[in-house]
């Protein structure tokens, strides 16, 4: 223990309250209630003993979800939060860290792609409730959504650079259909050019009529498989 914890009623672990009208300065809302676990305490360069906290899942089912929107929107941490100790008190816990650990998990996914506005909306609706570091899963998802919203044939454009291959940057092609998904090169649609046919990944391709709604479909896909 050091000299910080001496100074305090409570410890690293032990469940501590934000006394009520403490304001978060970033967002501007009152945390006063919020609750959970202290994983840190130091003293600062002018001797103010500081709190790390990791909010309860209580607290995190109740925020509500504008809160982790703003916080995905300015690159802001949800999980934790630091404050003067003189600003909490010693509580009961209420949960245990494997809740926290869930609903976390389960939040993360939810808001994962918030930053993006509308379009991060759209993805996460595509998304929900698939767990984000199961590529393949994610895949067959995106597979199954394209397949019912992508009305075929449409004609696109080859919009990358191809080291090799039948088509290069810029070919104008039309794509007829999903062939299958690859934990490489995502999902890969079927192509026409002429007589020439080939598989190759919608990632690479760009909808040549931007009013049609297959446009913002695949780039919605696009967006997601490049920052997956």
């Amino acid at each position: 223990m050091n000299d910080a914890q001496k100074l305090l009623g409570f410890d690293v672990g032990d469940s501590v309250s934000v006394k009520p009208g403490t304001i978060d300065p970033d967002l501007g809302i009152d945390i006063g209630g919020w609750q959970g676990r202290v994983t840190d305490i130091q003293l600062s360069d002018d001797g103010v003993a500081m709190v790390e906290i990791r909010w309860d899942s209580i607290t995190l089912q109740n925020t509500p979800d504008s809160v982790f929107v703003q916080c995905e929107d300015m690159g802001l941490g949800w999980t934790d939060y630091i404050l003067e100790a003189e600003e909490v008190e010693k509580t009961t816990p209420r949960d245990t860290e494997a809740d926290v650990a869930r609903i976390v998990a389960v939040l993360s996914t939810r808001f994962a792609w918030s930053y993006l506005g509308e379009q991060g909306k759209r993805i996460s609706q595509v998304m929900a409730g698939v767990d984000r570091k199961d590529i393949m899963a994610a895949l067959r998802v995106w597979q199954t959504y394209l397949a019912k919203h992508l009305c075929f044939p449409f004609e696109a454009q080859v919009d990358e650079y191809q080291s090799k291959g039948p088509f290069q940057a810029g070919d104008r092609v039309k794509a007829t259909g999903i062939a299958l998904v690859d934990d490489l090169y995502g999902v890969i649609v079927d192509l026409r050019r002429g007589r020439r046919k080939c598989a190759f990944p919608l990632c690479d391709l760009g909808v040549m009529d931007e009013c049609s709604p297959n446009h913002q479909i695949v780039e919605d896909y696009q967006t997601w498989f490049a920052n997956r």
